[in-house]
């Protein structure tokens, strides 16, 4: 079973959003990509809205989108991605997050026991 920290929110796309705004994907995302080799991470400022494509990730088996789980805008990115990308696989709820919203307006979202029964 994946690991699904209790204390955040997940979207049906497998992004995480914690509390103070930070989103990122799931463990059972980052294990379903394979090896992350690249993120294309979003710009600072950028309004966006729940739902919406933001970002990429690109593993060696397929190019995924990565949506936002909230509207707000962003607020910081990961640097530290444009470097070392497998972050993302190494450590998705800590290190490998990937960039942090001011939320306006939460999306449809689930939480740690949903998202886990969802994705058993």
């Amino acid at each position: 079973m994946s690991n699904t920290p209790s204390e955040l929110k997940y979207a049906a796309s497998h992004e995480w959003l914690s509390s103070d705004g930070t989103v990122g994907i799931t463990d059972h995302a980052q294990d379903q990509l394979g090896d992350v080799v690249y993120v294309e991470l979003p710009e600072v400022g950028r309004e966006v809205s729940a739902g919406e494509a933001v970002a990429v990730v690109e593993s060696v088996k397929t190019a995924s989108d990565i949506y936002a789980p909230a509207s707000g805008k962003i607020v910081a990115v990961n640097e530290e991605l444009e470097g070392s990308p497998e972050k993302v696989n190494e450590s998705p709820f800590d290190t490998g997050w990937l960039f942090k919203l001011e939320v306006t307006e939460e999306g449809d979202l689930m939480d740690a026991d949903a998202y886990a029964a969802a994705n058993g």
